[in-house]
Parts: C-alpha cells; sequence; structure tokens
C-alpha cells in the first residue's frame, strides 16, 4: 500500500500533456505542491526553515548519481540541512573532476563533515552503458574510468548473467571511488587530524534499500597512501 504524500494534494497532480499551456500549468504545479511543502514542513518543525537560513552544518557528504530514483535526503530519512551533496552520472570520483573536488574541500575543509557516503545504485544507466559498446557521444569520455575498471575486472566479470555483473561493476566503481576519495589530500588530512571517515554504499532500487560496500583496509595500507599522497603548505 503506498503512503500518501502528506503535501501533495489531489488538486496538484501534474497536469495532462494535451492540456494547453503545458509547461505554465507546470509550473504552477510545482510552486503549488512547494507551497504546501512547506506549510506542512512548518506545521510539523517550526524551528527547520529559521535554523537553516542562518547557516548549514551537516554532518555528512553524499557522493552519488544523478539518477532522479536516488534522493539522498529521503532514502536516508533525513532532513534539509542534514547531508551536502555532490552527484553526478555513476558517480565517478576523478581526480581530475574540478567540480567534485570543489564540492569534496568546502564539505571537508571548511563545513567539515564528519562523513562521506559514497553510493552507486542497482541498474545504474551509467553502468550499463559501460558494459556494452554502443557510442553515445560526450558521455563516452566520462564513462572511461568505468570501462577502464571493466577492463581491470574483465575476469571477475566474465561469466555473471547481465544484471550480477551490472551489480559487480557498481559495487567495484563504489570502491575505486572510495579509495579516490582517501587519496584526497583534504581527505587525508581530515582523517589523520580530527578522525572523518569514508564509506561505500549502493542503493538497491527494488527494495529501497542501502547496503555497504566492503572498503576496510589495513593501518599500514592507510600509512603508504599517507606517503604517496599527504601535502603540506
Amino acid at each position: 500500500m503506498t503512503t500518501p504524500n502528506p503535501y501533495r494534494t489531489t488538486e496538484s497532480q501534474p497536469p495532462s500533456a494535451t492540456t494547453p499551456s503545458t509547461a505554465q500549468d507546470h509550473i504552477a504545479t510545482i510552486l503549488s505542491q512547494n507551497a504546501s511543502w512547506a506549510q506542512y514542513t512548518y506545521s510539523t518543525d517550526p524551528t527547520l526553515f529559521p535554523s537553516l537560513s542562518a547557516g548549514q552544518s551537516p554532518k555528512i557528504l553524499w557522493i552519488g548519481c544523478c539518477d532522479s530514483r536516488v534522493p539522498e535526503t529521503t532514502i536516508l530519512g533525513l532532513k534539509p540541512g542534514d547531508v551536502f551533496v555532490h552527484r553526478n552520472i555513476a558517480n565517478i570520483v576523478s581526480p581530475t573532476d574540478l567540480n567534485a573536488l570543489s564540492a569534496i574541500e568546502y564539505a571537508v575543509v571548511y563545513l567539515k563533515v564528519e562523513r562521506i557516503y559514497l553510493c552507486g545504485h542497482t541498474s545504474c544507466g551509467g553502468v550499463v552503458a559501460a558494459l556494452a559498446n554502443k557510442k553515445l557521444g560526450k558521455i563516452d569520455t566520462w564513462l572511461v574510468p568505468l570501462r577502464q575498471l571493466r577492463m581491470k575486472h574483465a575476469a571477475e566479470l566474465e561469466g555473471l548473467g547481465d544484471a550480477e555483473k551490472g551489480k559487480k561493476l557498481v559495487e567495484l566503481n563504489v570502491a575505486h571511488g572510495v579509495e579516490m576519495l582517501r587519496q584526497n589530500a583534504d581527505v587525508l588530512q581530515a582523517v589523520e587530524e580530527r578522525g572523518l571517515t569514508v564509506h561505500g554504499l549502493v542503493y538497491n532500487l527494488q527494495s529501497g534499500r542501502l547496503y555497504t560496500v566492503d572498503v576496510d583496509e589495513e593501518r599500514h595500507v592507510h600509512e603508504k597512501r599517507k606517503e604517496a599522497f599527504e601535502v603540506s603548505g
């Protein structure tokens, strides 16, 4: 049984695509739903909006996929202001992605988040594309790290069915992304100085549940990483 949305009324259902002035009607619908949500949220937590207007102090940096089916604050059962977010196609962590690096620096150095969660998800379109060999366009360049993982772990992926192969590459991508995060100089420093932790997760679209990806390591691995990636000014 579907739980009714407390701030979405019957009158605020999206207009039919065949109705006149669809764009205007849709904007009106969005504004109406926002007003209902704001009223409901204020009635249940009157201090939320005033506190958010004063600033943010999230404890979590979430790095996830752009996919519309994985709304981080919702699936974590949290509220606006609880999670600082960076999302991209297939939740790829690249050491040369200035967008991601800026978000990571701001979250770790200035907001001083306590935990970083890197989350992939089942039925990821980016992973499906990386497992295929069809030319797509600009996104092919973005998916190169996934294709590299596919090549590196070909033996593990060989013989798996399509669904299991996709799930395995999702997990490998998360584990690889966690390692990329741990090599980040700002993350390394925060791990050493204040105990920042980095975790890998996968969201199962069929169940709505998260599960962890094993990214535990022995201390000597961390020490070797420090030798190679730690910088000081």
